[in-house]
């Protein structure tokens, strides 16, 4: 799991870090947008102290509050891994992942008071239509659930430990 995390998370994180700087360094928040597709997708600086799609952004302790449940997050999983929760390489996968984007939001709560949301989309019809402000973190959580639930369907054979049913 060592080498995964260093294999993946830690350049994913790097990955999100430097986007998020370069786009601090470059946009003005809520001000400049650069339109990098016509009509589909835009670069721009936006604040989120919420969570996913912005739920609960700019309430009062949000951003402490989220701030929190990150760190919660990060033990859960630990110990979730110890006890072989995560099975099979898309496990780990998933884990990798969400290692990288919990720390890179988290990162930015503790840097800006808010996580840097840069990338938008809009392709004209709805549900996507304008998509919510993501990050290369955020993008990280979404593909680590989409793996979990895949594991989640996937047939788990008996560890040598347990005992069989019955």
């Amino acid at each position: 799991m060592l080498r995964l995390l260093l294999l993946l998370s830690l350049p994913l994180f790097i990955l999100d870090q430097w986007s998020k700087r370069w786009i601090v360094e470059h946009f003005e928040l809520y001000r400049d947008e650069h339109e990098v597709i016509p009509g589909m997708f835009w670069l721009h600086h936006a604040a989120n102290t919420g969570v996913a799609f912005g739920m609960f952004n700019g309430t009062k302790y949000a951003n402490y509050a989220f701030g929190a449940i990150a760190i919660g997050a990060l033990v859960m999983i630990t110990l979730l891994y110890r006890s072989n929760f995560f099975v099979g390489k898309l496990g780990r996968l998933a884990v990798a992942l969400l290692v990288s984007g919990i720390c890179g939001n988290f990162l930015d709560r503790l840097q800006h008071g808010y996580v840097v949301d840069f990338l938008k989309f809009d392709f004209g019809f709805w549900p996507f239509h304008p998509w919510p402000s993501f990050n290369v973190a955020d993008s990280c959580v979404v593909v680590a659930a989409v793996c979990l639930a895949v594991t989640s369907f996937q047939a788990q054979t008996p560890s040598s430990n347990q005992s069989p049913p019955t």
